[in-house]
Protein backbone atom coordinates (compact mmCIF):
# COMPACT_ATOMS: atom_id res chain seq x y z
CA UNK A 1 0.00 0.00 0.00
CA UNK A 2 0.88 3.50 -1.03
CA UNK A 3 2.11 6.04 2.25
CA UNK A 4 -0.37 9.15 2.33
CA UNK A 5 3.02 11.00 1.06
CA UNK A 6 3.30 8.66 -1.69
CA UNK A 7 -0.10 8.42 -3.25
CA UNK A 8 0.05 12.48 -2.73
CA UNK A 9 3.10 12.31 -4.97
CA UNK A 10 1.95 10.25 -7.76
CA UNK A 11 -1.72 12.06 -7.83
CA UNK A 12 0.67 15.18 -8.40
CA UNK A 13 2.55 13.27 -11.10
CA UNK A 14 -0.81 12.13 -12.89
CA UNK A 15 -2.49 15.17 -12.62
CA UNK A 16 1.05 17.03 -14.53
CA UNK A 17 1.18 13.87 -17.12
CA UNK A 18 -2.50 14.37 -18.08
CA UNK A 19 -2.07 18.34 -18.09
CA UNK A 20 0.86 18.00 -20.71
CA UNK A 21 -1.33 15.94 -22.85
CA UNK A 22 -4.14 17.77 -23.20
CA UNK A 23 -1.98 21.56 -23.44
CA UNK A 24 -2.05 21.10 -27.34
CA UNK A 25 -5.84 20.04 -27.59
CA UNK A 26 -6.26 22.99 -24.90
CA UNK A 27 -4.25 26.05 -26.50
CA UNK A 28 -5.96 24.87 -29.80
CA UNK A 29 -9.86 24.76 -28.46
CA UNK A 30 -12.57 26.80 -29.75
CA UNK A 31 -13.41 29.60 -27.24
CA UNK A 32 -17.12 28.87 -27.77
CA UNK A 33 -17.05 32.30 -30.05
CA UNK A 34 -18.60 31.10 -33.79
CA UNK A 35 -16.62 32.60 -37.15
CA UNK A 36 -18.65 35.06 -39.02
CA UNK A 37 -18.74 37.71 -41.58
CA UNK A 38 -17.23 40.47 -40.05
CA UNK A 39 -17.43 42.79 -43.02
CA UNK A 40 -18.03 43.15 -46.51
CA UNK A 41 -15.73 45.43 -48.51
CA UNK A 42 -17.03 46.37 -51.89
CA UNK A 43 -13.88 47.20 -54.43
CA UNK A 44 -15.89 46.98 -57.76
CA UNK A 45 -13.86 47.14 -60.96
CA UNK A 46 -13.62 44.82 -63.52
CA UNK A 47 -12.30 41.37 -64.21
CA UNK A 48 -11.67 37.92 -62.31
CA UNK A 49 -9.73 36.81 -59.54
CA UNK A 50 -7.43 34.17 -58.59
CA UNK A 51 -5.07 34.08 -55.67
CA UNK A 52 -5.04 36.24 -52.63
CA UNK A 53 -1.92 37.18 -50.50
CA UNK A 54 -2.14 38.95 -47.10
CA UNK A 55 0.70 41.48 -46.00
CA UNK A 56 -0.13 41.18 -42.40
CA UNK A 57 3.11 44.00 -41.61
CA UNK A 58 1.79 46.75 -43.48
CA UNK A 59 -2.22 45.40 -42.97
CA UNK A 60 -2.35 44.93 -46.60
CA UNK A 61 -4.61 42.76 -48.97
CA UNK A 62 -3.41 41.34 -52.59
CA UNK A 63 -5.91 40.50 -54.87
CA UNK A 64 -5.27 39.08 -58.39
CA UNK A 65 -7.40 40.56 -60.75
CA UNK A 66 -7.06 39.43 -64.13
CA UNK A 67 -4.91 42.12 -66.10
CA UNK A 68 -3.63 43.56 -62.42
CA UNK A 69 -3.21 43.48 -58.65
CA UNK A 70 -5.63 45.21 -56.33
CA UNK A 71 -4.06 46.23 -53.00
CA UNK A 72 -6.60 46.84 -50.30
CA UNK A 73 -5.88 48.20 -47.09
CA UNK A 74 -7.42 45.45 -44.37
CA UNK A 75 -7.69 48.48 -41.72
CA UNK A 76 -10.53 50.14 -43.58
CA UNK A 77 -11.16 48.36 -46.85
CA UNK A 78 -10.52 50.90 -49.25
CA UNK A 79 -8.38 50.78 -52.24
CA UNK A 80 -4.81 51.43 -51.66
CA UNK A 81 -3.55 51.15 -55.68
CA UNK A 82 -3.01 48.80 -58.25
CA UNK A 83 0.12 46.95 -60.44
CA UNK A 84 -1.17 47.14 -63.90
CA UNK A 85 0.13 45.23 -66.62
CA UNK A 86 -0.11 41.63 -65.38
CA UNK A 87 -1.83 39.93 -67.82
CA UNK A 88 -3.69 36.63 -66.68
CA UNK A 89 -2.30 37.12 -62.92
CA UNK A 90 -2.50 34.50 -61.12
CA UNK A 91 -0.86 34.61 -57.77
CA UNK A 92 1.40 36.94 -55.84
CA UNK A 93 4.52 36.42 -53.64
CA UNK A 94 6.20 38.78 -51.45
CA UNK A 95 10.01 38.89 -50.34
CA UNK A 96 9.84 41.38 -47.22
CA UNK A 97 13.79 40.95 -47.06
CA UNK A 98 14.15 42.69 -50.45
CA UNK A 99 10.98 45.04 -50.36
CA UNK A 100 9.71 43.41 -53.51
CA UNK A 101 6.46 41.21 -54.83
CA UNK A 102 6.42 38.82 -57.83
CA UNK A 103 3.33 38.00 -59.82
CA UNK A 104 2.77 35.10 -62.13
CA UNK A 105 1.26 36.03 -65.28
CA UNK A 106 -0.40 33.31 -66.99
CA UNK A 107 -1.54 34.86 -70.27
CA UNK A 108 1.75 37.07 -70.29
CA UNK A 109 4.45 34.01 -69.84
CA UNK A 110 6.15 36.25 -67.18
CA UNK A 111 6.64 37.69 -63.84
CA UNK A 112 6.57 41.33 -62.97
CA UNK A 113 8.96 42.88 -59.93
CA UNK A 114 7.04 46.06 -58.29
CA UNK A 115 8.14 47.61 -54.93
CA UNK A 116 6.54 46.46 -51.66
CA UNK A 117 6.41 50.49 -50.54
CA UNK A 118 5.42 52.18 -53.67
CA UNK A 119 3.49 49.23 -55.83
CA UNK A 120 5.97 50.87 -58.54
CA UNK A 121 6.40 48.43 -61.54
CA UNK A 122 10.18 47.58 -61.20
CA UNK A 123 10.31 44.89 -64.08
CA UNK A 124 9.00 42.48 -66.33
CA UNK A 125 10.79 39.52 -67.28
CA UNK A 126 9.63 36.38 -69.73
CA UNK A 127 10.12 33.13 -68.66
CA UNK A 128 10.29 30.22 -70.92
CA UNK A 129 7.19 28.07 -69.25
CA UNK A 130 3.52 28.73 -70.24
CA UNK A 131 0.72 29.61 -68.13
CA UNK A 132 2.28 30.14 -64.41
CA UNK A 133 0.20 29.79 -61.74
CA UNK A 134 1.35 29.65 -58.28
CA UNK A 135 4.22 31.73 -57.13
CA UNK A 136 6.80 31.43 -54.20
CA UNK A 137 9.19 33.54 -52.75
CA UNK A 138 11.93 30.65 -50.75
CA UNK A 139 14.30 33.28 -48.92
CA UNK A 140 16.70 30.95 -48.02
CA UNK A 141 17.83 30.70 -51.75
CA UNK A 142 16.39 33.74 -52.61
CA UNK A 143 14.41 32.18 -54.93
CA UNK A 144 11.38 32.91 -56.93
CA UNK A 145 9.58 29.51 -57.62
CA UNK A 146 6.44 29.91 -60.27
CA UNK A 147 4.65 26.55 -60.92
CA UNK A 148 3.78 26.08 -64.28
CA UNK A 149 0.38 24.47 -65.36
CA UNK A 150 0.95 24.50 -68.99
CA UNK A 151 4.33 23.40 -68.99
CA UNK A 152 3.90 21.51 -66.35
CA UNK A 153 7.09 22.06 -65.14
CA UNK A 154 8.61 24.73 -62.29
CA UNK A 155 10.61 27.57 -63.23
CA UNK A 156 13.02 28.89 -60.52
CA UNK A 157 14.44 32.48 -61.07
CA UNK A 158 17.31 34.53 -59.13
CA UNK A 159 15.16 36.99 -56.92
CA UNK A 160 17.18 39.78 -57.51
CA UNK A 161 18.19 39.29 -61.07
CA UNK A 162 15.92 37.59 -62.26
CA UNK A 163 17.49 34.96 -64.54
CA UNK A 164 16.38 31.66 -64.59
CA UNK A 165 18.57 29.73 -62.71
CA UNK A 166 16.36 25.92 -62.82
CA UNK A 167 13.42 24.01 -64.86
CA UNK A 168 12.27 21.37 -62.94
CA UNK A 169 9.63 18.73 -64.28
CA UNK A 170 6.76 17.49 -62.10
CA UNK A 171 4.17 14.75 -63.48
CA UNK A 172 1.35 17.05 -64.42
CA UNK A 173 0.11 20.17 -63.89
CA UNK A 174 1.51 21.90 -60.13
CA UNK A 175 -1.14 23.73 -58.51
CA UNK A 176 -0.59 25.48 -54.78
CA UNK A 177 2.96 25.67 -53.14
CA UNK A 178 4.03 25.81 -49.82
CA UNK A 179 7.63 26.16 -47.82
CA UNK A 180 8.72 24.54 -44.85
CA UNK A 181 11.78 26.96 -44.38
CA UNK A 182 13.89 24.18 -44.21
CA UNK A 183 15.12 23.36 -47.89
CA UNK A 184 11.69 21.81 -48.76
CA UNK A 185 9.04 22.79 -51.20
CA UNK A 186 5.72 21.12 -51.39
CA UNK A 187 3.54 21.40 -54.46
CA UNK A 188 0.36 19.99 -55.25
CA UNK A 189 0.21 17.88 -58.59
CA UNK A 190 -3.24 18.65 -60.05
CA UNK A 191 -4.23 14.75 -61.39
CA UNK A 192 -6.63 11.97 -60.75
CA UNK A 193 -5.72 10.38 -58.24
CA UNK A 194 -4.01 13.37 -56.89
CA UNK A 195 0.42 13.57 -56.08
CA UNK A 196 2.26 15.81 -54.01
CA UNK A 197 6.00 16.59 -54.91
CA UNK A 198 8.40 17.65 -52.81
CA UNK A 199 11.29 20.05 -53.71
CA UNK A 200 15.20 20.55 -52.62
CA UNK A 201 15.24 24.17 -52.87
CA UNK A 202 19.20 23.87 -52.55
CA UNK A 203 19.57 21.05 -55.38
CA UNK A 204 16.35 22.34 -57.43
CA UNK A 205 15.28 19.08 -58.17
CA UNK A 206 12.52 16.76 -57.11
CA UNK A 207 13.24 14.73 -54.04
CA UNK A 208 10.34 13.22 -53.24
CA UNK A 209 6.80 12.02 -55.20
CA UNK A 210 3.85 11.00 -52.95
CA UNK A 211 0.70 9.85 -54.05
CA UNK A 212 -2.45 11.54 -52.09
CA UNK A 213 -5.13 8.52 -51.65
CA UNK A 214 -9.12 9.69 -52.11
CA UNK A 215 -7.76 13.05 -53.31
CA UNK A 216 -8.34 14.17 -56.83
CA UNK A 217 -7.41 17.07 -58.71
CA UNK A 218 -5.56 19.05 -55.00
CA UNK A 219 -5.74 22.67 -55.85
CA UNK A 220 -5.28 24.65 -52.13
CA UNK A 221 -2.32 23.57 -49.70
CA UNK A 222 -1.08 24.22 -46.62
CA UNK A 223 1.32 23.77 -44.08
CA UNK A 224 1.59 23.17 -39.83
CA UNK A 225 5.40 23.66 -39.86
CA UNK A 226 5.14 22.30 -35.91
CA UNK A 227 3.49 19.15 -36.25
CA UNK A 228 4.97 18.44 -39.86
CA UNK A 229 1.57 18.17 -41.34
CA UNK A 230 0.26 19.07 -45.14
CA UNK A 231 -2.93 20.25 -45.60
CA UNK A 232 -4.50 19.54 -49.89
CA UNK A 233 -8.05 20.31 -50.66
CA UNK A 234 -9.54 18.19 -53.63
CA UNK A 235 -12.52 17.36 -55.26
CA UNK A 236 -14.91 15.56 -53.69
CA UNK A 237 -15.57 17.40 -51.00
CA UNK A 238 -12.21 16.13 -49.50
CA UNK A 239 -9.61 17.70 -47.92
CA UNK A 240 -6.03 15.21 -47.19
CA UNK A 241 -3.83 15.13 -44.68
CA UNK A 242 -0.02 14.47 -45.32
CA UNK A 243 3.05 13.39 -42.87
CA UNK A 244 5.61 15.95 -44.29
CA UNK A 245 8.39 13.83 -43.15
CA UNK A 246 6.87 10.44 -44.86
CA UNK A 247 4.29 11.24 -47.26
CA UNK A 248 1.94 9.21 -45.67
CA UNK A 249 -1.42 10.00 -45.26
CA UNK A 250 -2.21 10.61 -42.01
CA UNK A 251 -6.22 11.42 -41.90
CA UNK A 252 -9.12 12.31 -44.77
CA UNK A 253 -11.87 15.39 -43.19
CA UNK A 254 -15.52 16.04 -45.65
CA UNK A 255 -15.41 19.28 -45.92
CA UNK A 256 -17.04 22.00 -48.96
CA UNK A 257 -17.76 21.25 -52.56
CA UNK A 258 -15.23 22.51 -55.10
CA UNK A 259 -12.66 24.10 -52.63
CA UNK A 260 -9.46 26.28 -54.25
CA UNK A 261 -7.64 27.14 -51.24
CA UNK A 262 -6.10 25.99 -47.97
CA UNK A 263 -5.19 27.69 -44.57
CA UNK A 264 -3.45 26.72 -41.25
CA UNK A 265 -3.58 29.02 -38.08
CA UNK A 266 -0.98 27.61 -36.06
CA UNK A 267 -2.43 30.17 -32.89
CA UNK A 268 -5.96 28.20 -33.13
CA UNK A 269 -4.82 24.75 -34.68
CA UNK A 270 -7.32 25.29 -37.21
CA UNK A 271 -7.22 24.37 -40.97
CA UNK A 272 -9.71 25.97 -43.47
CA UNK A 273 -10.70 25.89 -46.72
CA UNK A 274 -12.71 27.99 -48.66
CA UNK A 275 -15.34 26.61 -51.12
CA UNK A 276 -17.35 27.34 -54.37
CA UNK A 277 -20.36 26.56 -52.66
CA UNK A 278 -20.06 29.54 -50.65
CA UNK A 279 -19.01 27.54 -47.41
CA UNK A 280 -15.78 28.13 -45.43
CA UNK A 281 -14.59 24.73 -43.48
CA UNK A 282 -13.33 25.27 -40.23
CA UNK A 283 -11.23 21.90 -38.91
CA UNK A 284 -10.03 21.80 -35.90
CA UNK A 285 -6.84 19.53 -35.15
CA UNK A 286 -7.45 17.86 -32.38
CA UNK A 287 -4.01 16.16 -32.33
CA UNK A 288 -1.59 16.03 -35.09
CA UNK A 289 -3.61 12.95 -36.99
CA UNK A 290 -7.34 13.49 -35.68
CA UNK A 291 -9.47 16.39 -36.98
CA UNK A 292 -12.88 17.57 -36.31
CA UNK A 293 -15.06 19.84 -38.51
CA UNK A 294 -16.25 22.64 -35.73
CA UNK A 295 -17.96 25.27 -37.87
CA UNK A 296 -18.93 25.64 -41.31
CA UNK A 297 -19.45 29.36 -42.26
CA UNK A 298 -21.93 30.61 -45.08
CA UNK A 299 -20.13 32.77 -47.23
CA UNK A 300 -21.22 33.75 -50.80
CA UNK A 301 -21.28 31.53 -53.82
CA UNK A 302 -17.65 31.23 -55.26
CA UNK A 303 -15.67 32.51 -52.63
CA UNK A 304 -13.31 30.12 -53.31
CA UNK A 305 -9.98 31.38 -52.98
CA UNK A 306 -8.83 33.09 -49.56
CA UNK A 307 -5.61 34.21 -47.37
CA UNK A 308 -5.59 33.92 -43.53
CA UNK A 309 -4.21 36.84 -41.59
CA UNK A 310 -2.05 34.93 -38.75
CA UNK A 311 -1.97 37.83 -36.68
CA UNK A 312 -5.56 38.30 -36.16
CA UNK A 313 -7.05 34.98 -37.33
CA UNK A 314 -9.14 36.92 -40.17
CA UNK A 315 -9.76 35.30 -42.75
CA UNK A 316 -10.26 36.82 -46.46
CA UNK A 317 -12.13 35.86 -49.52
CA UNK A 318 -13.42 37.41 -52.55
CA UNK A 319 -16.15 37.02 -55.17
CA UNK A 320 -18.83 38.96 -56.80
CA UNK A 321 -22.77 38.19 -57.74
CA UNK A 322 -23.72 36.12 -60.92
CA UNK A 323 -25.77 35.90 -63.67
CA UNK A 324 -26.95 33.64 -65.95
CA UNK A 325 -24.24 31.73 -67.65
CA UNK A 326 -24.38 31.79 -71.54
CA UNK A 327 -25.12 29.38 -74.32
CA UNK A 328 -22.97 26.74 -74.61
CA UNK A 329 -20.59 26.99 -77.82
CA UNK A 330 -18.46 24.04 -79.64
CA UNK A 331 -15.46 25.82 -78.38
CA UNK A 332 -17.14 26.33 -74.38
CA UNK A 333 -19.48 23.60 -73.96
CA UNK A 334 -19.71 24.66 -70.48
CA UNK A 335 -19.71 28.25 -69.85
CA UNK A 336 -19.42 30.39 -66.39
CA UNK A 337 -22.01 32.02 -65.35
CA UNK A 338 -21.22 35.54 -66.18
CA UNK A 339 -20.29 38.10 -63.61
CA UNK A 340 -22.53 41.38 -62.14
CA UNK A 341 -20.94 44.68 -63.19
CA UNK A 342 -18.97 45.89 -60.37
CA UNK A 343 -20.57 43.41 -58.28
CA UNK A 344 -16.47 42.31 -56.58
CA UNK A 345 -16.48 41.90 -53.05
CA UNK A 346 -14.39 41.02 -50.35
CA UNK A 347 -15.40 39.26 -47.64
CA UNK A 348 -13.75 39.72 -44.16
CA UNK A 349 -14.65 36.69 -41.89
CA UNK A 350 -13.27 36.21 -37.86
CA UNK A 351 -14.96 36.16 -34.42
CA UNK A 352 -16.44 39.39 -32.89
Amino acid sequence: MLSTRAALGLCIKLSLGLGLLSAPLAQGAADGTKLEILQRWKVGGEGGWDYLTADSAKDRLFISRGTRVDVVSTESGKLLGSIPDTLGVHGIALAKALNRGYTSNGRGNSVTVFDLDTLKVIQEVKIPAVNPDAILYEPNGKHVFTFNGGSKNITVLDAASLAVVATIPVPDKPEFAVDDGHGQIFVNIESDPGKMVVIDTEKLAVKNTWSLPGCDSPSGLALDGAHHRLFSVCDGKVMAVTDAVSGKQVARVTIGEHPDAAAYDEKRATAYSSNGDGTLSVVHQDTADHYSVTDTVSTQRGARTMALDGKSGKIYLVTSDFGPAPAPTEAQPHPRPTMVPDSFVVLVVGKR
